[in-house]
């Protein structure tokens, strides 16, 4: 099963310049990595951006390449990541990845690691995610479960991620997007205004 990346970066256009033309493809070229796709938040969003990273296996972020990519990063990234501020990075497995393609449209939100804990949570999350991929203009669906060791922070004041989960919902349309992943936040005690969407910017393969 592939393992996922998720970082959100907030930044002016120099910072989405760098992301654009350094970033992604110095990640995409490491050993391991298939593709990567970035997108814009669709109204309001602490964090305005949102880049996936494809890999072959969670072993990849365990790699020789990937540690000694993460180690050295180029004097542009070193830059940008000192005035980052607020950023989320995620390292984890999916337990669900199920839909036709992907989406122009994502709309997402975390279940706390409290939530997960419950007897037959995480079972009764994926199946209800999944079933969104059958209502209209909804295209996939997936969830992360949050490797807390590997999720490092990039940035001087990011908090660690905790082994939480991450629900991803991907659609032809960002208001499906949203009113599938609000519905579901709903059924699992998360709030509405915990449901982001984003609409795709580009993807690299």
């Amino acid at each position: 099963m592939a393992a996922r990346h998720f970082s959100l970066l907030d930044g002016p256009a120099a910072r989405n310049r760098w992301y654009d033309r350094e970033h992604m493809q110095e990640r995409v070229a490491i050993p391991g990595f298939q593709s990567a796709r970035r997108f814009a938040a669709v109204g309001d969003c602490p964090r305005p951006y949102l880049a996936l990273y494809y890999t072959d296996t969670l072993g990849v972020f365990q790699s020789e390449p990937y540690a000694r990519a993460f180690a050295n990063q180029t004097p542009w990234s070193l830059e940008n990541f000192k005035r980052m501020r607020g950023t989320q990075r995620r390292v984890g497995k999916l337990t669900l990845e199920t839909g036709e393609g992907e989406g122009g449209a994502l709309a997402l939100f975390v279940v706390p690691q409290a939530k997960l804990a419950e007897p037959g949570a995480l079972p009764l999350l994926t199946k209800r995610a999944a079933a969104t991929t059958q209502e209209e203009f909804m295209v996939r669906a997936s969830v992360l479960q949050t490797d807390a060791h590997l999720s490092t922070p990039v940035t001087a004041d990011a908090v660690p991620a905790p082994a939480d989960a991450l629900v991803m919902l991907e659609a032809s349309r960002p208001e499906a997007a949203r009113t599938q992943a609000r519905l579901l936040a709903e059924t699992l005690g998360v709030p509405a205004a915990d449901v982001y969407t984003f609409q795709l910017l580009w993807r690299l393969g």
